[in-house]
């Protein structure tokens, strides 16, 4: 309570002395409409203001003086978060905060948010890119379109049933997709260190480490976070543990799977193929190598797409800006640890 108190206290003082209109600046967004934004912030008497910000440079310029920020792809880098005059709140269109300098806006008092929605749309994508490896259903489309009615061109094709799927990283996504696949008679395995083993056995998933989901999964998805520690998490070593003929789905991030050996491990056939919605470097550049693989599904960053979603993220990044900025804590903080900061 002391701490709740001292940053109401905080938050109150910083209003009272600023008299003045809070200013609230979207740093970059492809949404059609901001009106669910601006309701919610002109509640709390906020103005809203948006740019289409690339670079340290563009957000200095336009975003310096803001008290909160609504930021989607745009690098909130550290120092940019110098640069801020005095923000209180940066808050992401979205689950990830891999683009936000979470350390450098903690040191300096920030709250850092991100949305919680609906991820029904990540699984039922992820649940679509497996069925579309196993049937191998967009080649023989294209096969078909370009005249060649023939089955035996996509041979050979396995049942999905009784095959070992390994979900990699066990949070709501993850559980989501294992619902998912249970109608499909598959063994659902599953490696989240931070998960107890209570939350496996609720799904009907059997908890493995690490080292046990690449040996044994037939195909492999993946629901983690990019951080430290599961950057390039999938290297040339994981890959190469892999069972022959298995399957890779990544619509987590990119950066988890080390790209150029993912390259060398479909060409080699250590893997027999991959679904990517994310890529290390997005958008996706001309020469990357897989582009050319003629076992790799890629879709460009669009599993947490739906006309139901956006709306859903709209809301929830600006309800926890007005949170932030009428004193009290955001539901959705990420950095924890700026409580103490600020108490």
């Amino acid at each position: 309570m002391k701490m709740l108190r001292n940053i109401y206290r905080h938050n109150r003082a910083w209003g009272v002395r600023l008299k003045r209109r809070l200013r609230v600046v979207i740093t970059d967004a492809e949404y059609e409409s901001h009106e669910i934004e601006r309701n919610i912030l002109s509640e709390i008497g906020a103005e809203l203001s948006k740019f289409q910000c690339k670079t340290d440079d563009d957000i200095i310029k336009y975003c310096s003086h803001a008290d909160g920020l609504l930021n989607q792809y745009a690098p909130i880098t550290a120092n940019v978060i110098t640069n801020l005059k005095d923000p209180k709140v940066i808050a992401r269109y979205g689950i990830g905060v891999d683009n936000i300098d979470v350390s450098a806006a903690t040191e300096k008092g920030i709250f850092v948010t991100n949305a919680v929605y609906d991820t029904t749309d990540v699984a039922e994508h992820t649940v679509a890119l497996i069925l579309s490896l196993v049937r191998k259903i967009p080649w023989a489309n294209e096969d078909t379109k370009n005249g060649e009615w023939d089955w035996k061109r996509v041979q050979p094709i396995s049942r999905l049933r009784g095959k070992t799927v390994g979900i990699l990283g066990f949070g709501r996504i993850g559980r989501q997709v294992a619902r998912r696949l249970e109608g499909f008679e598959v063994k659902l395995i599953s490696s989240d260190p931070y998960v107890p083993p209570r939350v496996f056995e609720e799904h009907d998933v059997q908890g493995v480490d690490f080292e046990k989901l690449i040996k044994e999964s037939d195909i492999i998805t993946i629901h983690v976070p990019l951080t430290n520690e599961t950057r390039q998490m999938i290297g040339a070593s994981e890959l190469r543990k892999m069972k022959m003929g298995a399957l890779m789905v990544n619509v987590a991030r990119g950066g988890v799977i080390d790209e150029k050996a993912l390259y060398s491990a479909l060409k080699q056939r250590w893997i027999s193929g991959a679904a990517l919605d994310v890529l290390e470097k997005e958008p996706m550049a001309v020469d990357n190598p897989l582009i050319d693989m003629t076992n790799v599904i890629v879709t460009p960053h669009m599993a947490w797409y739906s006309v139901e979603s956006i709306g859903e993220i709209q809301r929830s990044a600006a309800e926890q800006i007005a949170q932030a900025l009428t004193g009290r804590i955001p539901t959705n903080l990420v950095n924890k640890e700026v409580l103490k900061r600020l108490s």
